[in-house]
C-alpha cells in the first residue's frame, strides 16, 4: 500500500512445496464484527495520503467506519459536505491526534492550486493493540465500487527491525480498484514489498492478481474469502481457496533477490524480513501519484501522475466519476466480516 505499488498482472510462482503440511489452529486474533471494538482498532488520523499523495483524510467519524450485522463498513465522504466547496482552496485543518505526519499530515492549508484531500475515509489498525509473527489470516471482505477508490487489508512490521521501508518488508493480503472498467474492481492482488531501499523493491518479484470477469462478476458484487497463509517457509495468498501467489525463497530472501553489492540491512535468515512481528490494517484510499492507476489509458481519469495538483484535479473532474459513487447507500464501503487470525 506503500510508494512503488505499482500496477502487476502476474505472480511470481515457487514449486509449492510446504503448505500441505501446515496446520493453523490456534486462534491469536478474532473480530466478528459485533461492535466496533476499539480495544483492538485504532484509528489513524492524518491527512499524509499514504506516502502515496491519496486523495483522502482520514478520521474516526462514525459516518466513515462503523459496524452492523456483523460487518465492518469503511466509507468514503465528502470533506466540502463538512465545511463546504469553498474551504477545499483555503480551508485550514490541524489534525487533533494526528497519526502520521508525513506529507504535511497533521497541518494543511488549502490554496488555489493545492486543495486540502476532498475525501474523509478510515483506516483502522491493530498497531498498539496486537501483532504477530506467522500464522493465518483469513477474512470475507466485499470490494467498494466507485471510481478511483483504492480499498486494502494490509500488515506493517511493528518495529521495523530492519530499518525503513521496504528494508522491513510489507504484506499486501489484498488491493483492489473501485472502477468498472475491465480490469479494475474485476481483480485483485496480492504483494510483498521487500529491498535493501527503495530503488532495489523487488515487489514485482512477489506480486500476483486474480481476475473474475469472465465470471460475469466483479468483487464489489458479493463477499469473497481471502486468505494469508505465512510460516518460516513460505508465503502464500488465496480467494476462495484458490491461490494468488506462493513464494518460498530459496535459500533466503537476500540471496534470491540479487542485490548486488547493496548493503545487507540484516537478512540472514530464510525469510528476513518477513521474520519479525507484523500489525494489521483495514483501509480505504482514493486515487494517489504512485502509479496504482496508471495514466493514459482511456478510463477518465482526471488528474496524471505527474502532476503536483492532483486533489484539485481529481475533485474538479469529479463530473466524471460522481456516478460511480454510492452516496446515499453502502455500494462504495469496503465491507469486512469474521476476521481471524490463526497460529500453528
Amino acid at each position: 500500500m506503500l510508494l512503488e505499488n505499482a500496477v502487476s498482472v502476474a505472480a511470481f510462482l515457487l514449486p509449492i512445496s510446504y503448505s500441505k503440511n501446515i496446520e493453523f489452529s490456534k486462534t491469536i486474533f478474532q473480530d466478528d464484527f459485533s461492535t466496533l471494538d476499539l480495544s483492538k482498532w485504532k484509528h489513524e488520523k492524518t491527512l499524509s495520503g499514504g506516502g502515496n499523495w491519496e486523495f483522502q483524510y482520514y478520521q474516526s467519524y462514525p459516518e466513515n467506519s462503523y459496524v452492523r450485522d456483523n460487518t465492518l463498513f469503511l466509507k468514503p465522504t465528502y470533506l466540502s459536505d463538512m465545511y463546504g466547496e469553498e474551504f477545499l482552496s483555503s480551508g485550514r485543518i490541524d489534525v487533533d491526534g494526528c497519526t502520521d505526519d508525513r506529507d504535511y499530515g497533521c497541518s494543511r492549508t488549502g490554496t488555489y492550486d493545492n486543495y486540502l484531500n476532498p475525501i474523509v475515509s478510515a483506516k483502522l489498525t491493530t498497531v498498539d493493540t496486537f501483532a504477530f509473527t506467522y500464522g493465518k489470516v483469513s477474512f470475507e471482505a466485499k470490494m467498494p465500487r466507485g471510481d478511483w477508490l483504492w480499498p486494502a487489508v494490509w500488515m506493517m512490521p511493528r518495529d521495523y527491525v530492519y530499518g525503513g521501508w521496504p528494508a522491513s518488508g510489507e504484506i499486501d493480503i489484498v488491493e483492489s480498484r473501485g472502477n468498472n472498467q475491465p480490469g479494475y474492481n474485476e481483480c485483485a492482488s496480492s504483494t510483498l514489498h521487500w529491498g535493501p531501499n527503495t530503488y532495489n523493491n523487488r515487489f514485482s518479484w512477489t506480486t500476483g492478481e486474480m481476475c473474475i470477469g469472465w465470471q460475469g462478476t466483479d468483487f464489489a458484487d458479493d463477499f469473497h474469502k481471502w486468505e494469508l497463509e505465512w510460516t518460516d517457509q513460505y508465503i502464500k495468498t488465496s480467494i476462495d481457496g484458490q491461490t494468488i501467489f506462493y513464494t518460498s525463497p530459496e535459500p533466503s530472501f537476500w540471496e534470491w533477490g540479487s542485490f548486488g553489492n547493496e548493503w545487507n540491512p540484516g537478512w540472514y535468515s530464510k525469510m528476513a524480513p518477513f521474520d519479525q512481528e507484523f500489525y494489521i490494517i483495514i483501509n480505504l484510499a482514493v486515487g494517489g501519484t504512485n502509479g496504482f492507476f496508471p495514466d493514459g489509458q482511456n478510463n477518465g481519469k482526471p488528474w496524471s501522475n505527474s502532476s503536483p495538483y492532483g486533489p484539485k484535479e481529481f475533485w474538479n473532474g469529479k463530473w466524471q466519476w460522481e456516478n460511480s459513487w454510492d452516496l446515499t447507500g453502502e455500494k462504495s464501503a469496503l465491507q469486512i466480516r469474521n476476521l481471524k487470525v490463526e497460529s500453528v
